[in-house]
């Protein structure tokens, strides 16, 4: 199965699942457009610092000028955001009479910008709308500034998503905020932004992206609307992930990439698991890139799950074309995939401090993420897990 005759031009199309999206080279164009759809007059683009400088956000922003769209800036954020950021980033929305929200960039800038947006009218504090129990009813829906998303990335897929993910710098810890009406209501996705990302944020962008397929197709339940979407992003990431890292400039990888970071995000309404738990903990405290961490730790994480998932696994082996069906060419996948992009092998190259495992292990086992792994894993679970991929423990 190969999608190499598709030409990039022809990788075009406008879909409505889950959201309004305008997918294909040069939709970027429409941006104005589709905030005057939703009603936006003065919007405000929320990105990171660094794509602030750099010209595809300067064309944008420009651009809208030019179609009669006033459109302000912020990018003072983290790469993993933090509450101190979501509260500047409201008093320029307020100050500026801002009426809707572009979240533009990776992972980092659309959970700002989605977080900005359903805070904008919220009189209760952040933390209380935390995705426990039913405290997203505790928003006032009709509040909430209307989104339009814009991933420079295929990773996160935070542009279908209806979670944002804000470190609670009190407690050092990744806290995820939901909320139906943070999904987007438009979505640009338009590959010509992503082919200026370094090679080695490709890699760990399409791991993320690779993370969530993998671990929405091996929760338990039944779901097999998010299997289907999962098992045909894993295909595409086997198929292009390693030509867009190449090569920045393949349009038809950075498509079926970007394409497929959606599907991972859509997916993953089933649930994730221990390599979310862990890697959410390591990156509230260490400030790691998440989709480093979670190629680092995927495979640690898939041989603690071995036991439930084998028979997962050589289906996928089957449908992505995998010459031995089994677990193990599986696994072999993913480790060849994280020599090939040199992403380390051990969770000590991370920067994690031996004396913080506990906490870790004790954070990844109360994560959102652990409920759903297919192996019930707590305390002493996680910290085994953790043992193995800071030694490079497989075995």
């Amino acid at each position: 199965m190969s999608d190499s005759s598709s030409s990039p031009l022809a990788l075009s199309g406008n879909w409505n699942y889950p959201t309004s999206v305008r997918f294909g080279v040069g939709r970027i164009k429409e941006l104005a457009k589709c905030c005057r759809n939703l009603g936006m007059a003065r919007p405000l683009l929320v990105t990171d610092p660094g794509l602030a400088k750099r010209d595809i956000v300067l064309d944008a922003v420009a651009a809208n000028m030019t179609g009669d769209m006033p459109t302000g800036l912020f990018s003072d954020i983290k790469p993993n955001p933090v509450g101190q950021n979501i509260s500047d980033g409201l008093r320029v929305f307020h100050e500026g009479g801002h009426d809707g929200v572009i979240a533009f960039g990776g992972g980092s800038a659309m959970d700002a910008g989605k977080t900005i947006a359903f805070m904008a009218g919220q009189k209760r504090p952040i933390w209380d709308f935390e995705d426990v129990g039913d405290n997203w009813k505790r928003a006032e829906t009709d509040a909430i500034a209307p989104i339009v998303a814009v991933p420079t990335t295929s990773g996160t897929g935070s542009e279908v998503g209806r979670a944002t993910v804000v470190i609670d710098e009190g407690t050092e810890t990744k806290k995820i905020l939901f909320h139906p009406r943070m999904l987007p209501e438009l979505v640009v996705c338009d590959p010509q932004l992503a082919t200026g990302l370094p090679a080695h944020l490709t890699a760990a962008t399409g791991m993320d992206a690779l993370a969530h397929c993998l671990e929405a197709f091996c929760v338990d339940g039944y779901h097999p609307m998010a299997d289907g979407i999962a098992l045909e992003g894993l295909r595409l990431i086997h198929a292009w992930l390693p030509a867009a890292v190449k090569d920045g400039q393949n349009l038809e990888a950075r498509a079926h990439m970007m394409a497929a970071a959606a599907m991972g995000a859509t997916a993953f309404q089933k649930g994730l698991g221990a390599i979310h738990s862990l890697s959410h903990p390591v990156g509230a405290v260490f400030d790691t890139h998440h989709g480093l961490a979670n190629a680092v730790f995927a495979p640690y994480v898939m041989v603690f799950n071995r036991h439930a998932i084998e028979d997962k696994m050589e289906l996928l082996a089957r449908y992505i074309g995998l010459e031995d069906p089994s677990f193990e060419a599986v696994l072999n996948w993913i480790l060849d995939l994280r020599d090939e992009f040199d992403i380390p092998k051990t969770a000590a190259e991370l920067g994690i401090a031996e004396d913080r495992l506990d906490d870790i292990s004790r954070m990844a086992a109360k994560d959102p993420t652990a409920p759903t792994n297919p192996v019930p894993a707590g305390e002493t679970e996680m910290r085994m897990i953790l043992d193995s991929a800071m030694e490079g423990r497989l075995g």
